[in-house]
């Protein structure tokens, strides 16, 4: 079957074509795989946090849907029952501010936890007050599919970070995971893609992509990427770059000619860039 958006019709070569219209939806409660192929062991190529929205393109009747990401374009197949065809109604959006966090089933910690947050993750707030409880501040709060949940405010306060090399530090020692977005794992562009957002730098999904988009520099400072075949990290000055990496399977600071590592990745740096829009 051949499977296209309406917007393209008039504009692919072929017989056969099925042009189909997105229709909105959102990530569920929990973070929701992008995989290359509809197959559970096919690689993941992107992640969509909670409460995220996305296209539904199509479904292939066998539970895997076709989406794209609002966000940043980004397509993949993803199981259908991980997709919602709304948000709930409340009181207003929230935005998870901290690496990670959990949603409880009550204002209070020894409650069962009910999802894993992220940074980036949507909220709907809820109808009802803030709860303190042992001086910490509850707030009521509904999951992307509806049921009632707590976060602690702390999770949903300003960001502390002055710069996206701040932010991009607090990561480190977090497991690389190829596709990953989130402190729960993440891989290069994942890392790069979520510090410049959190700062309201929309960047593309890839490495590569996100190389086209920023402007090339001879000297890096601190926020630049630095960019190599396949691979991209955050400049802490002009020589140390902090990046999510799959020599170490996690987060790590390098300097760039310092050791075997930052030999190697010397001699492969291809550019640095910068944001200027």
């Amino acid at each position: 079957m051949r499977m296209a958006e309406e917007a393209l019709r008039g504009q692919l070569e072929g017989a056969g074509w099925r042009f189909v219209q997105p229709v909105a939806a959102v990530t569920g409660r929990s973070r929701l795989s992008l995989r290359a192929a509809p197959d559970a062991d096919s690689a993941q190529v992107s992640e969509a946090l909670p409460g995220e929205p996305l296209e539904l393109l199509w479904e292939d009747g066998t539970g895997w849907a076709r989406v794209r990401t609002v966000h940043d374009g980004y397509l993949g197949w993803a199981r259908a029952d991980g997709l919602l065809p709304r948000g709930p109604v409340g009181n207003g959006e929230l935005t998870v501010t901290a690496l990670r966090a959990h949603a409880f089933a009550g204002p209070r910690i020894s409650r069962p936890v009910l999802t894993e947050l992220a940074l980036g993750a949507r909220l709907t707030r809820a109808f009802g007050e803030v709860v303190e409880e042992e001086h910490r501040r509850w707030v009521p709060v509904l999951l992307p599919d509806g049921q009632d949940a707590w976060v602690q405010e702390a999770a949903l306060s300003a960001r502390p970070d002055v710069d996206v090399a701040e932010l991009a530090l607090r990561f480190v020692e977090t497991p690389y995971l190829w596709g990953g977005r989130s402190a729960w794992g993440l891989d290069c562009s994942g890392l790069t893609q979520l510090v410049y957002g959190a700062f309201g730098r929309a960047l593309p999904r890839d490495a590569d992509q996100q190389q086209a988009a920023l402007t090339p520099v001879q000297t890096a400072r601190r926020g630049d990427l630095v960019f190599f075949p396949g691979h991209v990290g955050v400049m802490l000055d002009d020589r140390t770059l902090v990046h999510a990496n799959a020599t170490y399977m996690r987060v790590s600071v390098e300097t760039l000619g310092e050791g075997e590592y930052g030999a190697r990745l010397q001699a492969d740096l291809s550019s640095f860039g910068r944001w200027t829009q």
